[in-house]
């Protein structure tokens, strides 16, 4: 059934039955495309009967459809006309793996960060609302996971002042974000989804109702229009009513009759509803209803029939990171480690299995987080904040105002800087180092290779008078890379073939840039490399060193503005050193979404092109 379905119209006057196989074609679909190429399975196997019902009650694109977070939202790319591309799904120039407006009208937002959505809705009604629509619908699927995080809260009391909204808003609710779904929040939903004897009432009814036939069955029906009405009465409070929101539910997610029930009746309503869907992640695919680790989120190729995975396991830095917390818990009782849903994904699970009192998941509030970490600092603990870096981009005030302003000694670890290739633009982790640039006190390494990182993380921990951050790229870890000599101001001199050029290398960086002075070499261009190692603030031999060369290039995984070619620029005019100085740094746009190239295979800045860029540059100035 799945080849005809080409839009949502094509769902409309499908039998239930119809609808059930077509479920089953979808998810055998996704695993058999999302195994070749990798991506969020167990997500979007759990969202199959859900999407159907969105899109067989809403009228999208007319209706505003909006994924939080998008990683679920793969089955409605395939009932939106997408279903060929998905052999290119997160392939450079292919289909992305989150909501994107350039491949569809039907994507309203491009939502890979959690906790948005509520927001992005609230809005997008206001502005119906000022042009007199009355009867465009919104709806959000929103994730239990996204629910924790502060802004979803900040946007249900505005959501709530507005009575007449068209807004459903239906919660997936499977006790997972990454991991398990943490914190008050997260008991309060299992209380609502686990009430035995609502559900115990209702399937008792039921299966009396049922015996008696075709009239039983439409008492019943009747009934279960009366279900929320029963439910209040027998289970606690919902968790949304103090907030003046209609709520229905918990529904199960998976009964595409209950679904589409739940939903009929929020649209039907004169105000905002909250749709209570209790899903299964994973659902229908054994290995991801077994994977107790995160019922596979997201995977590599695998093969589909044994659930195994096809890419070879290399050491990457996450496992390099994870194994020095290991070591610094032993040796520092003080040190404790924060998470923000991502205890496997950034490596901190190894730690928190060994030290469960030290270790503390805060769900999806990446500010909390940074604050809560200041606290503990507080109170005499050294906090290990680890987070990717595009996520730390939405904590940049805690970080300036609650860490670095009373100089707390806060360790930020940033996994997944630079490029991140398949995950897309949004996940770029680009701008660390241009918003950490502007803190004062702030100190930031990056390391190039294994050894790097384990001194890097001790000297972070060793520092007590302020923050501290730590990055390291997406991706497997290189052998390690000595210097010749390191200064006393902890610079390490990789090559010294002499005073042309001066090629400062930042982190993963600085391996390229050696190979490029030796182009320069051959080339009769005498350069020199250091890799500053803590490259915030500028370390002092740095600046001393320029002003002694014809030109300097800084070689780093940022964007320009902001990034360490800039600091060291404005750095040099203060102490009135006009040496020339090039970047070769990341492209100001966007690099394009799935792409699974370098970047500098994608800019074309490998060695040597980077050594013919700069031999050009040199000649330029002497001439």
């Amino acid at each position: 059934m799945l080849e005809h379905i080409n839009e949502p119209a094509d769902l409309t006057g499908l039998s239930y039955p119809e609808m059930k196989e077509l479920a089953a074609e979808i998810r055998q679909f996704l695993i058999n495309n999302v195994s070749h190429t990798g991506g969020h399975l167990g997500p979007n196997l759990g969202v199959v009967e859900l999407t159907l019902a969105v899109h067989r009650v809403f009228k999208s694109p007319q209706d505003a459809i909006i994924f939080d977070t998008g990683h679920q939202s793969y089955v409605h790319k395939m009932l939106t006309g997408r279903r060929d591309y998905f052999d290119t799904l997160r392939q450079a120039g292919g289909l992305s793996g989150y909501p994107s407006r350039a491949e569809s009208p039907h994507d309203w937002v491009e939502s890979s960060h959690a906790s948005a959505s509520l927001s992005y809705a609230d809005g997008l009604a206001k502005s119906f609302e000022i042009d007199g629509i009355t009867r465009r619908n919104i709806v959000v699927v929103v994730g239990d996971g996204a629910l924790t995080g502060g802004m979803t809260w900040e946007a249900l009391n505005n959501i709530a002042e507005h009575k007449h909204t068209s807004l459903t808003i239906v919660v997936n609710d499977n006790g997972r974000s990454y991991a398990p779904t943490i914190g008050g929040l997260a008991e309060r939903l299992t209380r609502l989804r686990t009430e035995n004897a609502y559900e115990w009432a209702m399937d008792q009814t039921k299966k009396e109702l049922q015996k008696r036939g075709k009239l039983g069955q439409f008492i019943y029906s009747l009934l279960h229009g009366f279900k929320t009405g029963i439910k209040d009465t027998v289970v606690p409070e919902p968790l949304y009513s103090d907030l003046g929101l209609k709520y229905i539910g918990p529904v199960d997610g998976h009964d595409q009759r209950s679904m589409e029930m739940a939903l009929e009746r929020a649209r039907d309503f004169d105000g905002p509803v909250i749709v209570h869907a209790v899903t299964r992640k994973g659902e229908g695919y054994a290995f991801a209803e077994h994977d107790m680790r995160d019922h596979m989120h997201t995977t590599d190729a695998i093969d589909p029939v044994t659930g195994v995975c096809l890419v070879p396991r290399k050491p990457g830095w996450t496992a390099v990171f994870a194994r020095e917390m290991l070591r610094i818990g032993a040796e520092h009782p003080e040190v404790v480690a924060i998470t923000a849903a991502m205890a496997e994904p950034v490596g901190l699970a190894p730690f928190r299995d060994k030290y469960p009192e030290r270790f503390f998941d805060v769900g999806i509030a990446e500010q909390h987080a940074i604050t809560s970490a200041s606290g503990l600092a507080l109170g005499g603990k050294h906090p290990v904040v680890a987070l990717y870096s595009t996520f730390l981009n939405r904590a940049f005030d805690q970080l300036l105002m609650d860490v670095a302003l009373i100089k707390q000694p806060v360790t930020v670890v940033l996994d997944r800087s630079g490029v991140t290739g398949p995950d897309g633009a949004s996940h770029d982790g680009m701008w660390d180092l241009s918003l950490m640039s502007i803190i004062p006190s702030m100190r930031v390494a990056a390391p190039r290779d294994p050894q790097r990182l384990r001194e890097e993380i001790a000297e972070a921990i060793e520092t007590k008078d302020g923050p501290t951050v730590v990055r390291y790229p997406k991706g497997i870890v290189t052998d390690d890379f000595n210097a010749l000599e390191r200064t006393d101001d902890g610079v390490d001199i990789l090559c010294k073939y002499g005073d042309d050029i001066l090629i400062v290398g930042v982190g993963t960086f600085a391996r390229r840039a050696v190979a490029a002075a030796h182009k320069l070499a051959e080339q009769g261009i005498q350069a020199t490399v250091v890799d500053p190692r803590w490259i915030l603030p500028i370390p002092a031999s740095i600046l001393a060193q320029a002003c002694q060369y014809q030109m300097v290039v800084v070689y780093e995984d940022n964007g320009i503005n902001g990034g360490i070619g800039s600091v060291l620029g404005n750095a040099l005019r203060m102490h009135e050193c006009d040496v020339p100085l090039r970047q070769l740094a990341l492209p100001q746009e966007f690099l394009p979404v799935g792409t699974r190239k370098t970047l500098l295979e994608e800019r074309g800045l490998d060695a040597e092109s980077a050594a013919e860029r700069m031999q050009d540059w040199f000649r330029h100035l002497t001439s």
